[in-house]
């Protein structure tokens, strides 16, 4: 379940700005025709705290009717424990496979405070979960003496390790052992996160160049990192859309061009546009000009 391209997938929206049950349907079916490992709803690019609870579940239900026997998880992202606590707990019931959980959103936490949060979110759904520890973003930094704690816990399985250090992955890795699934969550350090020992790979670019990704771990897992690093040094471009404050614009656009999805996205995100969309759009027609073939892979 801890293993493999988990894409975190985008929220589609009508004109109307609701949920486009449909287009989700046909994008996640996308990603599972390219033999991704599992599906994660809600999170940074699925627009997540910009969505109700009630739509995030049922965005988690649309994952599970496509993901099969592979794995749909959820992201929990919440101002409030209170609110994180509900809101796994109808994860639970919905039949959420896993938790992706992010500290603290709002007020950053200390890391008592850290360990108290997370705790309380996994006795709440009693689901195997993902830390999401992104320091960068969230401003949460959830370091190794605050992971000491938490292996304590059975239901801390993982962690997706999005820090922009790479050194942190190994440092897990020589503290822990198998203790934590490793996980990268940084589109652009992916080739080196998985040279190093991550198991998986949370990825957003996936959604437009699903193929790309999967080829790129299937061949890192497989030692074949000549040929996987020819792909990544390809994708590097697109992959650091990935890294920008505008990186749910930036994948809906990608998604646009290459898959023909659609860029609508929830105010006060607005599509991009002017120079900056034709920078975006340029980096992502320029690669697809020059797409590689793929290997065979097993």
């Amino acid at each position: 379940m801890w293993n493999g391209v988990l894409p975190a997938v985008t929220t589609k929206f009508t004109d109307d700005g609701t949920l486009d049950r449909d287009e989700m349907l046909r994008c996640f079916q996308l990603q599972m025709d390219a033999g991704v490992d599992g599906l994660i709803a809600c999170g940074s690019l699925g627009e997540g705290p910009m969505l109700s609870h009630d739509e995030r579940i049922e965005v988690l239900r649309l994952c599970k009717q496509v993901s099969g026997t592979k794995p749909a998880l959820l992201t929990i992202a919440e101002a409030a424990t209170r609110d994180a606590c509900e809101l796994a707990r109808k994860a639970a019931r919905a039949g959420a496979d896993g938790l992706m959980v992010v500290p603290s959103t709002i007020y950053h936490t200390d890391p008592r405070e850290t360990v108290a949060t997370l705790t309380a979110i996994a006795s709440a759904s009693e689901l195997p979960i993902m830390i999401y520890s992104n320091r960068l973003a969230y401003r949460v930094d959830v370091t190794i003496p605050i992971m000491e704690e938490l292996a304590k816990i059975d239901l801390f399985v993982a962690v997706k390790e999005s820090s922009d250090d790479i050194r942190r992955s190994t440092d897990i890795i020589n503290h822990f052992g198998e203790r934590f699934a490793l996980l990268t969550g940084v589109d652009n350090l992916a080739f080196e996160a998985l040279a190093v020992g991550a198991t998986g790979w949370v990825a957003g670019l996936c959604l437009a160049f699903p193929a790309e990704t999967v080829a790129i771990y299937r061949l890192m897992r497989a030692g074949r990192q000549r040929e996987a690093l020819d792909i990544y040094r390809w994708f590097r471009p697109l992959l650091d859309l990935d890294v920008s404050t505008y990186l749910v614009q930036n994948i809906k656009l990608a998604e646009q061009i290459a898959t023909g999805s659609n860029d609508r996205v929830r105010a006060p995100r607005l599509p991009l546009a002017g120079a900056r969309r034709e920078q975006v759009e340029q980096v992502i027609r320029t690669a697809i000009a020059k797409r590689p073939a793929l290997p065979v892979l097993a």
